[in-house]
């Protein structure tokens, strides 16, 4: 048994403390968290365009095809983009939309926490959009009629008093995209971002050692994603107690 833990206290001091290889863990943290951080945002600044734009066409689609007019056009131009966007990005893997940002659309940037932000924004982005569609949709009718008697037009009512009770409504399920965001972010080393993954990744690779920062790295991701679910909860029960 002792010579059990003493190979142990060895092979911790190879992985982490010789040459302060803790360090990329550390880094590797910090930067996966800024990373998954700036793509959600993005991701919903994409997902409630979209969604708006896929919801209105669907609500308004019979109303706008019996007067062909130019709005009508527009949207089922729009509305079409927007589809082969959801299309596209729900069908591919995220390590390959990563990879063509990285490699062929952004090949001349020397930024890849950017770029890598960007790819998995825009990938969040098409599942965020389904699911603030689905809560526009579950919204009753009777809530734009009633922004309409207050003499709100549909951008108005859709601003002020749909997409507040949507986002109230489909906020649980926003944050665990964010969980699994941040851990889709952990392919980011395929384009050489150093990312906690990578970090493991490095450590491994000049101490032959895979096993301890291996489990390191599944260990700090497990701690991550459990502190934010047990964040998800807090705000799931509070949102349930606020509509008592």
């Amino acid at each position: 048994m002792a010579e059990w833990f003493s190979n142990l206290k060895a092979q911790f001091i190879l992985n982490f403390i010789d040459d302060n290889r803790w360090k990329l863990l550390v880094n590797g943290v910090l930067l996966t968290i800024r990373i998954a951080f700036f793509a959600v945002i993005l991701g919903v600044l994409i997902g409630s365009i979209v969604a708006i734009i896929r919801s209105t066409y669907d609500k308004n689609q019979e109303t706008m095809a019996r007067r062909k007019g130019f709005l009508y056009y527009l949207f089922s131009f729009v509305n079409a983009i927007c589809k082969v966007y959801l299309a596209i990005i729900r069908g591919t893997p995220v390590v390959v939309q990563l990879m063509i940002m990285y490699f062929i659309i952004f090949a001349s940037s020397k930024n890849g926490m950017l770029v890598a932000t960007l790819a998995f924004g825009i990938n969040s982005g098409a599942y965020v959009a389904e699911i603030l569609r689905g809560g526009i949709l579950s919204i009753d009718n009777g809530q734009f009629e009633a922004g309409r008697s207050l003499g709100l037009n549909y951008v108005q009512t859709m601003i002020y008093i749909i997409i507040p009770q949507v986002f109230k409504n489909v906020l649980p399920t926003l944050l665990n995209e964010f969980i699994a965001l941040l851990k889709e972010t952990s392919v980011s080393g395929y384009v050489g971002i150093k990312d906690l993954t990578k970090g493991g990744d490095t450590i491994r690779g000049l101490t032959f050692a895979p096993f301890m920062p291996l489990i390191a790295v599944a260990l700090l991701y497990l701690m991550i994603v459990l502190l934010l679910t047990w964040a998800a909860g807090k705000v799931e029960r509070r949102l349930r107690t606020s509509e008592k």
